[in-house]
């Protein structure tokens, strides 16, 4: 059937045109064995993209799991541009940024929810020695940004 009445899209044409579009006029399921490891890393980390512009034409938004492995320090790395939320679905992960005076450490635990702004350098810890950190992440630009970096520093309130 080739007639879209703007309730039952036609998605029997198969231009690159069409396709995006049908991307935007449907609801998407991503089983959780679908998660792509093909996004932006940090090293002590493992991201895995579940909602993104390539798996589902999302255009304002990306959202994925990261495993933090037991005993681990990510990077210090920030997401340039992008809003970035978590929430904390299992273990103890801790977040750290700078101040401008120290190293600022915030513990969490499972159902947390943590924002990270624009530009602010930071990494993430797993002090656990058993149990690895799982962290749901959505961010406010369409594909993962990470920008890794030598070391933290703190932002100026100008810096924005």
């Amino acid at each position: 059937m080739s007639s879209r009445d703007g309730f039952h899209p036609d998605l029997t044409n198969s231009n690159d045109e069409h396709v995006h579009a049908s991307l935007r006029t449907r609801v998407h399921r991503v089983e959780a064995s679908k998660l792509s490891s093909d996004t932006a890393q940090t090293e002590g980390m493992q991201r895995f993209a579940a909602i993104s512009g390539s798996s589902v034409g999302s255009e304002k938004i990306w959202m994925g799991e990261t495993y933090v492995s037991p005993e681990t320090v990510s990077a210090n790395h920030h997401h340039g541009d992008s809003e970035t939320a978590i929430f904390v679905r299992s273990g103890n992960p801790e977040f750290v940024f700078h101040d401008g005076v120290q190293e600022v450490r915030i513990a969490t635990a499972p159902g947390d929810y943590v924002f990270v702004p624009p530009h602010v350098p930071h990494r993430e810890e797993n002090p656990d020695h058993n149990n690895p950190a799982v962290i749901v992440i959505a961010r406010s630009t369409q594909e993962a940004v990470v920008i890794n970096l030598p070391r933290l520093y703190a932002l100026s309130e100008d810096s924005g």
